[in-house]
């Protein structure tokens, strides 16, 4: 599934020469406000600036309402100051009531409102907008669908380091829509979301070295990059830990037969319970059927090593 960037922050940096406006100081005591958790505070310095027109103000009291941050939570109220912002030209606000006409928030769910958003942030170079509007031809919501021109942002935005967008355009080339299947350039923009952090791509990385798709084969690179989605709570990352940690690195992960020669069916259970328990239904079946062949107290020490993973965060398991 591709990832479509959502943006509801604050904008926490200083604005370079924003002294010299004769806001910078106001809105400085806004940020320093929030950085200490005090909304409040950030409310009172900032309402008055969007209300004199100071678009980055503005931008700020939408995502505060949007979020319920200071304020009850309000999505017309948020889309008012995103609007007001975004037809000054501010990219970020763009981003956020397309959004907003996106999830239906405030406002009726229109998609080609979204397009026109999104493109005006993407349109100034915006990555986020960029990887968004991409989303959009991708799937055909606003647009007829069009993966040429879906892979034209995702490219884009990529270039600029996003991940989300490294990630899809990283699916696009695994999967030869809008550009002939390469499984190594796929392999490329998958690792540079990977490595940003993103789990998603960290179990795609983890399978294609298992398999050897667009890399040489690595047992284990793939058993490294599996775990680090798992710690971050991959639910199918995890599934798969439980079948190559128990059987060894060298197991298909596409065998899921023999489940009864695991020469560790604590480990497998554990990964399985932790799986199973965020919904992963597979991760379930399998947890389940090895119940029947063990031990009580298997079971047992399984439950523990479940309980401890997830208290860990899913760290060290």
């Amino acid at each position: 599934m591709r990832h479509l960037t959502a943006t509801l922050c604050l904008t926490l940096a200083v604005l370079l020469g924003s002294a010299g406006m004769g806001w910078g100081a106001d809105f400085q005591k806004g940020l320093d406000a929030v950085q200490r958790g005090d909304y409040t505070t950030a409310l009172r310095e900032w309402k008055p600036l969007a209300e004199q027109g100071v678009a980055f103000a503005q931008y700020n009291l939408g995502v505060m309402y949007a979020n319920g941050q200071g304020v009850p939570q309000n999505y017309k109220t948020a889309v008012k100051w995103y609007r007001l912002a975004a037809e000054q030209g501010l990219a970020l606000a763009q981003i956020n009531l397309g959004l907003m006409y996106r999830e239906g928030h405030g406002v009726h769910q229109n998609y080609k409102t979204v397009m026109k958003w999104f493109r005006l942030a993407a349109e100034q170079g915006n990555a986020k907008a960029q990887n968004s509007l991409g989303f959009m031809y991708d799937n055909g919501q606003g647009v007829p669908q069009n993966y040429k021109t879906a892979v034209k942002w995702y490219r884009l935005a990529a270039k600029q380091g996003d991940a989300d967008a490294q990630f899809n355009l990283g699916v696009m080339y695994r999967k030869g829509l809008g550009v002939p299947q390469n499984f190594k350039t796929a392999f490329k923009w998958r690792k540079l979301a990977a490595e940003q952090g993103d789990a998603d791509a960290q179990f795609h990385i983890g399978l294609m070295y298992k398999h050897g798709k667009g890399v040489p084969q690595g047992d284990k690179a793939a058993l490294e990059w599996l775990t680090r989605a798992a710690e971050q709570g991959h639910d199918y990352a995890q599934f798969y830990l439980g079948l190559m940690s128990a059987r060894g690195l060298e197991t298909r992960l596409d065998d899921t037969t023999d489940l009864l020669k695991l020469p560790n069916l604590p480990l497998a259970h554990m990964w399985w319970n932790v799986s199973a328990s965020q919904g992963n239904e597979k991760a379930r079946e399998f947890r389940d059927r090895v119940e029947e062949y063990m031990s009580p107290s298997q079971i047992e020490k399984a439950h523990d090593l479940a309980l401890e993973c997830v208290n860990s965060g899913y760290k060290g398991c």
